[in-house]
């Protein structure tokens, strides 16, 4: 079991960072939450892991804290929660928010995110709900493979929104809600991809 790693930013395209560790280059899937958090490239850094191997392929997920890595471990035991859906969900909305909206019982809150349906929402409150009670109070206080893609649907727009949509879609969303997502952002001001990401989700709260 890879439990962590340190070495430096080779590479960042959302939801991926490629690290280097004693020259080997690990590529590593992050919920966006954590991914803003990353130091910039060249930089060191210290991820905390959790490895999981599937028939087809072996995935590695990392997070800047060890709480974020503790909730996503809870979630891929539920029944119909497997890995991508637990990185969308910690994708979407931090460990806090999401805990809340479990305590709060925010059925609304949960459905906007993708792949949560009313029936998953309820699951997870009923089952998280448990599961939150025996996990001690103070831990949450403080594969690349790209769904294919319409070209209609990147055209006319910028390479940074182009990276974005990408970067969505791979979190699940569907192709034109990822693009409606970014087109109507405001992007007066010059802005990353990262940014825009983070601005998208935030909105569908």
């Amino acid at each position: 079991m890879i439990g962590q790693l340190k070495g430096n930013i080779l590479d960042k395209h959302p939801p991926i960072v490629l690290i280097e560790v004693y020259g080997i280059g690990y590529e590593i899937n992050m919920p966006i939450t954590c991914f803003y958090k990353l130091p910039a490239l060249n930089n060191e850094v210290i991820i905390f892991t959790h490895f999981i191997v599937q028939k087809d392929m072996q995935l590695l997920f990392g997070f800047t804290s060890k709480k974020e890595r503790a909730l996503f471990r809870e979630l891929i035991k539920l029944n119909g929660v497997g890995p991508k859906l637990a990185l969308s969900i910690l994708s979407s909305m931090s460990s806090k928010e999401f805990i809340l909206a479990i305590e709060k019982e925010e059925i609304n809150t949960l459905i906007k995110l993708p792949g949560i349906g009313k029936k998953t929402a309820k699951h997870l409150i009923i089952e998280m709900k448990d599961i939150l009670q025996k996990i001690q109070n103070d831990l949450f206080k403080d594969n690349m493979k790209f769904n294919k893609i319409d070209s209609t649907i990147l055209s006319h727009i910028s390479h940074v929104e182009a990276e974005a949509i990408t970067a969505l879609i791979a979190l699940g969303y569907k192709s034109q809600d990822a693009k409606n997502m970014i087109i109507k952002l405001d992007k007066s001001n010059e802005t990353s991809c990262e940014t825009l990401i983070k601005s998208a989700l935030r909105n569908i709260l």
